[in-house]
């Protein structure tokens, strides 16, 4: 059986999609709340390897847009966007859907499908 992990923010509406769809399908999960468990600099690292680190920054969210003039021109690189995604856990993509040491990057119904039928085997 697959090993599968969300993270994200409980209060964003994307990661309610995502847990409502993995509930309503009964795959067992673990949650990971950014809120309250933070992320560490080797999983973000970890998740760089798999993913670019352009993905996983997510220039879109309204945390980056309230903070974008403090950090113009600084995220420039991976270390640096891994520095910022620390101490701001809400400019990562949500969710992130850890399946076997693969990485869906927010929630896409079709994707989740496939991953998982893929990995019960």
């Amino acid at each position: 059986m697959s090993t599968i992990k969300l993270y994200g923010i409980p209060n964003c509406d994307t990661v309610k999609k995502a847990i409502n769809w993995l509930n309503n399908k009964e795959i067992t999960f673990e949650f990971h709340d950014y809120k309250k468990e933070g992320i560490t600099a080797s999983k973000l690292k970890e998740w760089c390897k798999q993913k670019d680190w352009e993905i996983l920054f997510n220039k879109k969210s309204s945390t980056w847009k309230k903070e974008m003039a403090a950090y113009e021109g600084v995220v420039k690189n991976q270390s640096a966007a891994i520095k910022i995604m620390q101490e701001h856990n809400s400019i990562i993509k949500r969710p992130i859907l850890e399946i076997n040491n693969e990485l869906i990057v927010g929630f896409d119904e079709n994707e989740y499908l496939e991953k998982i039928l893929n990995h019960k085997h």
